[in-house]
């Protein structure tokens, strides 16, 4: 099930984040999670429970 937040960023913040998303042909809103998600994988260290959770997270989203 999908969860709603709410995220308060500068307008020079949301220029960019548009023109990424436009670029990609991605919503807003879809581009935030699809960046937020590519970051996490490719940086963050996590266990390997964690890391099968993102990475269903992730295929699930590239389906949109």
């Amino acid at each position: 099930m999908s969860k709603t937040i709410a995220l308060k960023i500068d307008d020079n913040v949301y220029e960019i984040f548009k023109k990424a998303a436009d670029g990609q042909r991605r919503t807003i809103s879809n581009y935030i999670e699809f960046a937020t998600l590519n970051y996490t994988v490719n940086e963050t260290i996590v266990d390997d429970k964690e890391m099968s959770e993102i990475i269903t997270m992730d295929s699930d989203i590239k389906q949109t």
